[in-house]
C-alpha cells in the first residue's frame, strides 16, 4: 500500500486511527493497541503480496528469539559458566541474527544479480553459456526487505553491545518491525531508541495536529514537486540513442536530482508525520542536503537513518578511523560500496557508492586547509550539486551502458541525432520553468521542514491542510504514484 494512494488516504487511515483512538478512550491496554497496530501492520505490508508477511515474520521470530538468547547468556552465570562462555553465547546469537538476516536480503535482492554476473564474466572469458534454473532469474524482491531487515538485525546487535533493553514480549517487537509508517521505505528506526515508546507513549492535540500537519507537508512535496520532475526525468532517461541532446540531458539530470530528493524526504515526512499521529517520535531523515558544502556534509544531512546505521554498524566495526590513514581511506570506500549495494542489485549502485567513497576520501585527505577546502561556501554548496549529479547518474541509470551513454551525452561527446530536436522541443514544452524554479527554491532557500514544524502554529497547519487538499485533487489526475525508495 502506498501513502499517496486514494486507498490508503480514505479508507486505511481513517479505519486505523479510529480504531486506535477508540482503543484509547476505552483505555484498552497498551498490549492491546500494540496487537491492532500489528494486525493493521500486516494489512498495510501484505496488500499486494500477502505471502510476503510470512517472510517478514520469520525474520522477527528468529530476531526476537536470538535476542532472548543474547540476554539469557547471562543466567548461565549460575550454572557455573566464565565470562568467557557467556561472551561466546551472546556473540553467537549476534552472529546468527546477522547471518541470517543478510542470507534473507541476498537471496531476495542480490540472486539475479549473482546470476546475470557469472553469465557476464561467462561471456567476457570466452567460456560460454552458463546454465542457471530460471527459478533463480525471476525471484521477486519483497518491498521494504532493506530496511525491516536492517531495523531487526540491529535489534540483536544493540542487545549484544548493552545499548538496548530486550522487548517486553514477542508482540512488543512483532509491532516495532511491523508498525507501518516506517515499514516499507524508513526511516530506519532502531529499537533501542523506540523502546521506551514501545512501553508508554503520550497522546496530545499539538501532537496528533503536528503529524497531520507534517503528513499535508509530504504529500504536498510529493505530488506537487517529485512526480512533476520525475515526468521530465523519465523523458530524459528513456530516449532512445541520438535522441538526447546535450541541454536535454543535463535538464533531465537535475530533475531526477530534484525528483528523488522529495520523493523520499516526502515519504520521511509522511512517516513521521504518521507516527505522531500514534504518539510515536521518529528520527529525522533529511537536513536540507543540497545545501552541503561538501560529500562529507552531504551524508551527514541525506538519508540520515541509513548513514548513521551504516557508521554505527559497518564503519565504526571495520575500524574506522582507528587503525591509520590507509585504512581509513579502505573503510570509507567499503561502506559506501556496500551502501551502494544495499540500494540495488546493480554494478551501477556499486559505482555510485564507489564515487561517493572516493570522494569522502578525497575530502578528509585535502582537509580544510587545502584549496578545496579553502574555497567559498557558495562555490563549494555549487561543487558538490554538480558531483551529485554525476552520482545520480549512475543511481538513475538503468545499466552501466545507458549511465555511460547520458554522461556523454552531457558533457558533448555524443552526436545528437535528427530526433533530439524532436524531444528536446517536448521536453522544453512539458517543463514549467516555475517548477524548476519553485524546486530551487525550496531546497536552497527555504528551511526544511522539521525546522517549519518544530511546533504546532495555527497558520502552519492551515497550509499543510491546503497542500493536502491540493495534492489530493492532482492524484485524481495522476492516478499510481509509487515512491522511489520502494524499490530498494
Amino acid at each position: 500500500m502506498v501513502f499517496s494512494s486514494h486507498i490508503f488516504i480514505f479508507f486505511f487511515l481513517p479505519l486505523v486511527l479510529a480504531g486506535y483512538y477508540g482503543m484509547l478512550a476505552a483505555k484498552t491496554s497498551i498490549t492491546s493497541r500494540h496487537l491492532f497496530l500489528t494486525c493493521m501492520g500486516m494489512v498495510f505490508y501484505g496488500w499486494h503480496n500477502p505471502w510476503f508477511v510470512l517472510l517478514m515474520l520469520g525474520t522477527t521470530a528468529l530476531d526476537y528469539n536470538l535476542g532472548k538468547m543474547i540476554v539469557n547468556a547471562e543466567k548461565l552465570r549460575e550454572k557455573g559458566a566464565t565470562d568467557a562462555q557467556v561472551h561466546a553465547r551472546k556473540k553467537l546469537g549476534m552472529v546468527l541474527s546477522v547471518v541470517s538476516n543478510l542470507a534473507a536480503l541476498a537471496f531476495f535482492k542480490y540472486t539475479a544479480f549473482g546470476v546475470e554476473s557469472i553469465q557476464g564474466v561467462s561471456d567476457w572469458m570466452g567460456w560460454g553459456h552458463v546454465t542457471v534454473p530460471e527459478f533463480f532469474r525471476n525471484i521477486v524482491l519483497p518491498a521494504g526487505i532493506s530496511f525491516y531487515v536492517f531495523q531487526s538485525l540491529s535489534y540483536c546487535v544493540d542487545l549484544y553491545r548493552g545499548h538496548a533493553k530486550p522487548a517486553e514480549s514477542f508482540l512488543d517487537f512483532t509491532c516495532f518491525v511491523s508498525l507501518f509508517p516506517h515499514l516499507v521505505a524508513g526511516p530506519i528506526v532502531r529499537y533501542g531508541i523506540i523502546a521506551e515508546q514501545m512501553r508508554h507513549r503520550v497522546h496530545t492535540v499539538d501532537g496528533f495536529a503536528l503529524g497531520l500537519t507534517r503528513f499535508g507537508f509530504g504529500l504536498g512535496k510529493k505530488i506537487l514537486l517529485a512526480d512533476p520532475m520525475g515526468v521530465i526525468a523519465d523523458q530524459a532517461f528513456g530516449a532512445g540513442d541520438g535522441s538526447l541532446s546535450t541541454m536535454t540531458a543535463w535538464v533531465g539530470i537535475i530533475a531526477y536530482a530534484f525528483q528523488i530528493y522529495f520523493d523520499f524526504s516526502a515519504y520521511s515526512d509522511m512517516a513521521i508525520g504518521l507516527a505522531k499521529l500514534l504518539g510515536f517520535y521518529f528520527v529525522e531523515n533529511f537536513n536540507s542536503p543540497y545545501k552541503s558544502a561538501s560529500i562529507t556534509e552531504f551524508w551527514r544531512r541525506w538519508h540520515m537513518s541509513l548513514s548513521t546505521f551504516l557508521r554505527d554498524y559497518l564503519y565504526i566495526p571495520l575500524g574506522g578511523n582507528r587503525m591509520g590513514v590507509s585504512r581509513t581511506y579502505v573503510n570509507l570506500m567499503l561502506t559506501m560500496v556496500i551502501g551502494g549495494l544495499w540500494h540495488g542489485a546493480s554494478w551501477n549502485f556499486i559505482i555510485w557508492g564507489a564515487i561517493h567513497g572516493a570522494m569522502l576520501s578525497f575530502e578528509r585527505m585535502m582537509g580544510k586547509k587545502s584549496f578545496y577546502g579553502a574555497m567559498p561556501k557558495p562555490l563549494k554548496i555549487i561543487l558538490t550539486f554538480f558531483i551529485l549529479l554525476i552520482t545520480w547518474v549512475f543511481f538513475r541509470a538503468e545499466n552501466f551502458e545507458v549511465a555511460k551513454r547520458f554522461l556523454a551525452t552531457m558533457f558533448g561527446m555524443v552526436q545528437a541525432g535528427p530526433t533530439a530536436a524532436l524531444l528536446e522541443a517536448q521536453m522544453l514544452t512539458d517543463v514549467k520553468i516555475y517548477q524548476f524554479l519553485l524546486c530551487a527554491f525550496v531546497v536552497w532557500v527555504m528551511p526544511n521542514t522539521q525546522t517549519i514544524l518544530h511546533r504546532f502554529v495555527w497558520w502552519k497547519a492551515v497550509i499543510g491542510l491546503v497542500l493536502f487538499v491540493v495534492a489530493v485533487i492532482m492524484m485524481f489526475t495522476i492516478g499510481h504514484s509509487p515512491f522511489l525508495y520502494f524499490q530498494f
